[in-house]
């Protein structure tokens, strides 16, 4: 903390104080600056200091298609600081109800249109390797390391299998679009005059056509009618313009959706045994019952989902 009050005071603050805001799931700590009547973000990202140039990158990128994002004041490369505009503190997650959902939605859903007009150029691919690296986190930490599990033979080449399955149908959409990968009520702040405003979008990549549809509709974090998000995301593919049956869309939206859920039970997993974030732990049965949602509905997916419920 020495150094970043240091640094503050070399930036010209003076009579400040500093609030702890609350982590991420990255190794990124935030703190509050304010400043008589102004206020700031620092973003502490000196445990990886690396971080810091995706973040200075992607936020030219998308302030280039007009998606708001928090401004950078100063910058600190060596140490790992970077002090930011203030978004506030209200995320989408705190003001989504049933009664508001479709219309924050669906200017979230615009958001992600313009997201997927932002500059791809050299960004990793979410290719058929990182689709499955990203799924077989599942066994790793949920399964062998979280719920002590062995697999059976039987049960190994089911999900081997199954993920192979689940991967082919994430590819056979749109590819090579910008994805911000976390686009959910958590990273979506609401700024005064409800205009929304995009943060934690550092590990963008060029991916499928919904990822980032269905990380915004299908939010571990909160839940609405599988109905209603159907619906959301058919305007969606209205909007975008894509000639493909509703059926077809559908089965990319809940396809994609499913090999989300499956890395997502990877990474609680392992945030709460590796990294010592349990907070995280109390969102796998909503991320389960997205799972067995898709895999109740596509018969090709129900060994998976008779698994899944079994364990």
């Amino acid at each position: 903390m020495q150094k970043i009050k240091q640094w503050l005071n070399d930036l010209g603050f003076v009579d400040y104080k500093i609030e702890v805001l609350g982590g991420d799931a990255s190794f990124r700590r935030y703190f509050r600056v304010i400043d008589r009547d102004k206020s700031y973000i620092l973003m502490d990202s000196s445990a990886n200091k690396e971080q810091l140039y995706p973040f200075i990158e992607i936020s030219v990128r998308l302030l280039k298609v007009k998606v708001e994002v928090p401004r950078i004041i100063a910058q600190n490369l060596e140490e790992g600081y970077l002090l930011l505009t203030d978004l506030g503190s209200r995320h989408l997650a705190d003001i989504l109800s049933p009664m508001s959902v479709d219309l924050l939605y669906t200017k979230a859903i615009e958001e992600i249109l313009k997201i997927q007009q932002a500059d791809t150029t050299n960004l990793e691919p979410y290719d058929r390797e990182f689709l499955m690296f990203e799924m077989n986190l599942m066994q790793e930490w949920y399964l062998e390391q979280y719920l002590k599990m062995t697999l059976t033979k039987d049960e190994q080449n089911m999900l081997d299998s199954t993920l192979e399955l689940i991967c082919n149908e994430v590819l056979s959409q749109p590819q090579d679009i910008f994805v911000h990968r976390d686009f959910h009520s958590r990273n979506i702040m609401i700024e005064t005059g409800h205009t929304l405003a995009i943060i934690d979008y550092q590990d963008a990549r060029r991916g499928a056509l919904t990822y980032d549809l269905v990380s915004l509709l299908k939010d571990v974090y909160v839940y609405f009618d599988p109905k209603q998000m159907e619906r959301l995301a058919l305007e969606f593919k209205i909007l975008k313009g894509i000639d493909v049956s509703d059926e077809q869309f559908i089965r990319w939206f809940d396809f994609t959706g499913l090999q989300r859920h499956i890395k997502i039970l990877g990474i609680f997993s392992r945030l709460d045994i590796r990294d010592k974030k349990s907070s995280y732990i109390k969102n796998i049965p909503q991320t389960l019952q997205y799972i067995d949602e898709v895999c109740q509905k596509y018969d090709e997916l129900r060994a998976l989902g008779d698994f899944l419920k079994k364990i």
